[in-house]
């Protein structure tokens, strides 16, 4: 059974800046977020109930809720901006 995917506005926005090379990347991540919430390599935030999933040097913040099965993508950044 499969999560609903919920990706803002401003996280769309931020993603469409990317480099060509990274977006795809990103794209397909976010999609396989909706069949496996959890991905192998994934880690939980420290002190958040977010979780974290790389992508090369970018990475992609996002919450699970598990009651309502839907994965909300909080942010999509470069590693040195990701955490700030």
């Amino acid at each position: 059974m499969s999560y609903e995917l919920d990706v803002p506005r401003r996280v769309r926005r931020a993603m469409s800046r990317l480099p060509e090379s990274v977006h795809g990347r990103v794209s397909r991540a976010i999609d396989g977020l909706v069949e496996e919430p959890r991905p192998r390599g994934c880690v939980k935030m420290t002190g958040e109930e977010s979780w974290r999933v790389r992508v090369g040097d970018y990475r992609i913040v996002y919450d699970v809720d598990d009651g309502q099965r839907r994965v909300t993508v909080l942010k999509v950044a470069h590693r040195r901006e990701s955490y700030r």
